[in-house]
């Protein structure tokens, strides 16, 4: 059973892309293609977040020439380069499963709207991480 936490540990990414449900996200996953490989952008809205260790895994669902497309990707997979967050979202469920049958405006998610004071301090503690 130790072996089985030890390998798990070891797949475990250190640092996670901060987002949530209701998310806009663009996903950036490697893809291989023969001998090279290329980065795909997955843009959508991210549905449901499924809790467990290494096997946690996201939803994210987006409209491609009018029919509903819905991926899952694993978060802790080596193949995800980051997870950006485009538009955050303001949700009041754990899982968005409603979104399926609605078309249109309907299926808009209200977005979150931070203060000002917030954004500013977040926006200094980010350009002090990267001096």
């Amino acid at each position: 059973m130790n072996e089985i936490k030890a390998i798990e540990a070891a797949q475990m990414k250190q640092e996670l892309d901060q987002f949530k449900v209701g998310d806009t996200v663009k996903v950036h996953f490697k893809i291989v293609e023969g001998k090279t490989e290329r980065v795909q952008i997955y843009e959508g809205l991210v549905i449901a977040i499924k809790n467990s260790k290494v096997g946690k895994t996201f939803t994210v669902r987006k409209v491609s020439y009018g029919v509903g497309v819905e991926r899952v990707f694993p978060i802790h997979s080596p193949r995800i380069v980051k997870v950006e967050v485009v538009r955050p979202g303001k949700v009041r469920r754990a899982k968005l499963y409603y979104i399926r049958e609605k078309i249109g405006k309907g299926a808009k998610i209200k977005e979150l709207i931070i203060k000002k004071s917030a954004k500013t301090s977040h926006a200094a503690a980010e350009k002090k991480q990267d001096s």
